[in-house]
C-alpha cells in the first residue's frame, strides 16, 4: 500500500506541467497564435551570428504539412515526432563526431517553437500550449528515457540549455553537450571491489533542462524525476550545469534563490544576497529545509583522472544579521539553524535543480544517490575544452560505479 501511495504521488507530480497548461484560457478561433517569448525572439540574431544553424536539420516536410493538420491527435503525433527526430539527430551528430556542439539543438528547437506559435491554426490556445509542451518534452529527451540495455546499473543525467545569451549569443553549455554525448551510452567499471575483481556496466539516459524560472516553479524537475524516485528504478541521478574554473561536487544545496541574473526569458526574481527568496511549486512556496545533503559517491568520483581538479565543495552562504556570510560546513547539522542565501551551487537554477531533486528524493524515501556536478566554465564555444570536460564527467561516473 505504501508503494502504491508513493507511485500515485509520482503520477500526480508528473501531471504538474499539464495542470499548469490547463490554466491557459481556452480561446478558440480560426487563427490562433501565441506571442513569441524573448528567448524565441533571439533566433534571428543567433542565425545571423551562426549561419550554420539555418541548415542544421531539415524540417521542411513538417513546415509544409503543419498548416494542413486539423485533428488534435494528429497534431500531437506530429509535434512529438518532430521533437524526437531533432533530439535523435542531435545525439547522432554529437556521438558520431560530426558536430560536437549543443547550440544547434537549442536554437533549432526555438525556431520550431516559433514556427508553431506563429502559424495560423484551428486549435484553441490551451490545445496549442499543450502541443508546445509535447514538443518541448520530446526535443529535450524526456520522451526517450526508457532503459533498454542489459547492464548492471542505470544512471540518469540532466544538462542545461545555454544561458546569458544577451551577453553572448554564441554561448554554449558543456552540460548540455554532455547530455547529448552520453545519452544512450554504456559505461564500464573494471576494478577491485571488496577484494574481488569485478566488471560493472551502466546505461546512461539524459534529458535537457530549460533555464527558465517559470518551468521550475511549475514543477519541471519534480515531474521529471518523481517516477524514478518513487520506484527506485535507477542507481544514480546527477544534475549537471556549467559553473566555475574546475569541477565542483555540491555538498549542500540551499533552498533560496539569490542570483540577480535573469533567466533565458529575462525574468528577474527580485532576489539578492540580502533578500534571498523561496521559490515556488505550483503557486505555493517550495517546502523544505534551508539546506540539504547530497548523496553522490563523491570520494570515488574525485579520483577521476582528467584536466581539471574535482572539488568536494562544502561552501555555502548564509544570512546573518541581515548580511550574507560565506561559510564552509562539515555537516548538515551545522546548517540546521541557518537561513540559506546560496547553496554550494550558488543562488541560481544550478543550485535549485540540485535542491529540488534531493528534497523530492527524501520525500519519496528513495535510496538513489543524488547530487550536482558543476563543470568548468567555458566562454563562447570551445570544442576541445568541452571534450575534455565530458571525458572527465564520464570518468567520474565510471568511478561512481564502484560504490553504487
Amino acid at each position: 500500500m505504501r508503494l502504491l501511495t508513493v507511485f500515485l504521488f509520482s503520477l500526480s507530480t508528473a501531471s504538474l506541467s499539464a495542470v499548469a497548461l490547463a490554466s491557459v484560457d481556452n480561446h478558440s478561433d480560426s487563427s490562433t497564435q501565441i506571442t513569441l517569448t524573448i528567448e524565441e525572439q533571439r533566433v534571428a540574431k543567433a542565425q545571423l551570428a551562426m549561419p550554420e544553424l539555418t541548415d542544421y536539420f531539415d524540417w521542411s516536410a513538417f513546415k509544409g504539412n503543419w498548416l494542413k493538420v486539423t485533428g488534435y491527435a494528429v497534431a500531437q503525433r506530429a509535434v512529438n515526432q518532430l521533437g524526437d527526430e531533432l533530439w535523435q539527430y542531435s545525439k547522432v551528430q554529437a556521438q558520431s563526431g560530426k558536430l560536437v556542439d549543443d547550440r544547434p539543438l537549442y536554437w533549432t528547437r526555438l525556431a520550431m517553437l516559433s514556427f508553431i506559435k506563429t502559424s495560423l491554426s484551428s486549435f484553441t490556445t490551451s490545445e496549442l500550449a499543450v502541443l508546445l509542451e509535447v514538443f518541448e518534452n520530446s526535443s529535450r529527451g524526456r520522451s526517450d528515457l526508457a532503459y533498454s540495455k542489459a547492464t548492471d546499473k542505470r544512471i540518469l543525467l540532466t544538462g542545461f540549455d545555454p544561458f546569458f545569451l544577451d551577453i553572448n549569443i554564441k554561448q554554449s553549455n558543456s552540460s548540455g553537450l554532455a547530455a547529448l554525448l552520453l545519452d544512450g551510452t554504456v559505461i564500464e567499471y573494471q576494478g577491485i571491489i571488496a577484494g574481488v575483481k569485478k566488471t560493472i556496466t551502466a546505461e546512461i539516459n539524459t534529458a535537457m533542462i530549460p533555464v527558465r524560472y517559470g518551468d521550475f516553479d511549475q514543477g519541471e524537475i519534480e515531474s521529471l524525476l518523481a517516477p524514478f524516485y518513487a520506484l527506485n528504478s535507477v542507481d544514480l541521478i546527477a544534475t549537471i550545469s556549467m559553473g566555475r574554473s574546475d569541477f565542483d561536487l555540491e555538498h549542500f544545496p540551499g533552498l533560496r534563490r539569490s542570483a540577480t541574473a535573469p533567466d533565458n526569458v529575462n525574468v528577474y526574481t527580485g532576489a539578492n544576497k540580502t533578500n534571498p527568496l523561496v521559490p515556488s511549486l505550483l503557486r505555493v512556496p517550495l517546502r523544505g529545509d534551508e539546506f540539504v545533503l547530497f548523496s553522490l559517491p563523491y570520494q570515488a568520483m574525485m579520483k577521476a583522472n582528467g584536466k581539471y581538479k574535482i572539488n568536494d565543495n562544502r561552501g555555502v552562504t548564509i544570512l546573518e544579521s541581515g548580511k550574507a556570510k560565506d561559510i564552509s560546513a562539515n555537516s548538515l547539522r551545522e546548517l540546521s539553524d541557518k537561513v540559506s542565501v546560496q547553496g554550494g551551487g550558488g543562488g541560481y537554477l544550478s543550485n535549485e535543480i540540485s535542491y529540488r531533486s534531493i528534497v523530492l528524493r527524501n520525500k519519496l524515501d528513495s535510496t538513489i544517490p543524488t547530487g550536482h556536478i558543476h563543470t568548468p566554465r567555458i566562454s563562447d564555444f570551445d570544442g576541445k575544452t568541452n571534450q575534455a570536460i565530458i571525458e572527465q564527467i564520464k570518468a567520474m561516473l565510471v568511478n561512481a560505479l564502484s560504490e553504487i
